[in-house]
C-alpha cells in the first residue's frame, strides 16, 4: 500500500489541513494518510501548546467519517524528543512492505536542510509528497547542495490556495474576532465548549 504521512502539532485541525491531506490523496495515489499528532515537536520547544488530549479529541473529531484518514500514535507513544527521521524508522517496521510518502508544505521543503538527520530522513521515505503553492519556486540547486538526489524523491501536489494557519485561528480567538468557518463544525464546537485559546 502507499501510505501518505501527515505529521503536526494539529493545534487545531482546520479546513487548509483536511484539504491538503484529500488532494494529496487524490493526485499521489495514496490508499490512507496517518495523521502524526506531535506532542511536543523540538522546533517549538518554546511555545505554549495545548495539551495533547485536547488536540486529540480536536482531530479525532475532524477525521470522523472518513475512512481513509487514520490517526498515528506513533509519537503519542513514545518519549520525546521526537525527530521526522525516527517516526518514519518506526512506521516502516510498523508497515512493512508499504511505501511511505511523507506530506509538506512547500515551506517544509525550503527548511527540509535545517531538520534533524536530513539525509537520513530522505533516505527513510519512499517520497516526499510537497504541496506547492501557485507561483512558487523551488531552489533545487540550492537543496540539493545540502540533499543530494532529493529531487527524484519530490512529488508535486496542487490544492486551493487557502491563506489559514493554526496561529492564524489562536490569534483570531484570543482577538474575539469570528472564526467559525476556518473549521470543521465539530471542532468549533468543541473550541467553543471547552473555551480554547481565548486565553492567548
Amino acid at each position: 500500500m502507499r501510505l501518505g504521512i501527515f505529521g503536526g502539532t494539529f493545534d487545531p485541525p482546520h479546513l487548509a489541513h483536511l484539504i491538503l491531506a484529500a488532494e494529496a490523496q487524490a493526485h499521489l495515489g495514496l490508499v490512507r494518510i496517518l495523521w502524526v499528532l506531535t506532542p511536543l515537536p523540538p522546533h517549538k520547544s518554546g511555545r505554549s501548546i495545548t495539551p495533547l488530549p485536547l488536540r486529540l479529541e480536536m482531530l479525532t473529531a475532524a477525521l470522523q467519517g472518513n475512512p481513509h484518514f487514520e490517526i498515528s500514535r506513533v509519537e503519542i507513544d513514545r518519549p520525546p524528543p521526537h525527530y521526522a527521521v525516527d517516526t518514519l524508522r518506526l512506521l516502516k517496521a510498523a508497515y512493512p512492505g508499504d511505501e511511505l510518502v511523507y506530506l509538506m508544505g512547500g515551506d517544509s521543503l525550503r527548511d527540509l536542510p535545517g531538520w534533524y538527520e536530513p539525509q537520513a530522513f530522505v533516505a527513510e521515505c519512499h517520497a516526499l509528497g510537497v504541496m506547492q503553492r501557485p507561483g512558487a519556486q523551488i531552489d533545487w540547486d540550492a537543496l540539493e547542495r545540502c540533499l543530494p538526489h532529493l529531487r527524484a524523491k519530490v512529488q508535486l501536489f496542487s490544492a486551493p490556495e487557502l491563506d489559514i494557519s493554526s496561529g492564524l485561528i489562536r490569534r483570531k480567538i484570543a482577538a474575539g474576532q469570528h472564526f467559525r468557518y476556518y473549521l470543521p463544525a465539530v471542532v468549533y464546537e468543541l473550541i467553543v465548549r471547552r473555551g480554547l485559546y481565548s486565553g492567548e
